[in-house]
Formats: structure tokens, sequence, C-alpha cells
């Protein structure tokens, strides 16, 4: 299975945290709850999101096989 990171369709902000959660497959909420705890510990979690979000490549909606 050739799985890739890429930014989800299911958006709350840029798609970034969704994405994540269907890489590893697990629910979005709990990568979006651990980022809030990050960006409270000291504010990286903001930057790593911005850098996130402009890394990622958007969901082209081609399933990969």
């Amino acid at each position: 299975m050739n799985k890739r990171l890429k930014k989800s369709r299911d958006k709350k902000i840029a798609g970034v945290c969704g994405g994540i959660g269907e890489y590893l497959g697990t629910d979005p909420t709990l990568i979006r709850l651990a980022w809030v705890l990050f960006c409270l510990a000291g504010g990286s979690g903001i930057i790593a999101y911005i850098i996130a979000a402009l890394i990622m490549p958007e969901d082209d909606g081609i399933i990969d096989q």
C-alpha cells in the first residue's frame, strides 16, 4: 500500500490535522487535541502547523493503489 501524507478534504483550518489523522489511521480529533497541547506548551505548535500547511500537498482525490 502506497500511503502519502497530504492535506485532508475534511478541513477545520487548513486540513493538516485531518491529513495526519488519515495517514496514521486515527481520529483527526485526537491529532487536533494533541496539536492544541503543543501550541499551549510554548507556542511551537503554531509554527509547526504553518510550516506543515505550506509544505503538505492538497488532496487531489486520486486514490493511490
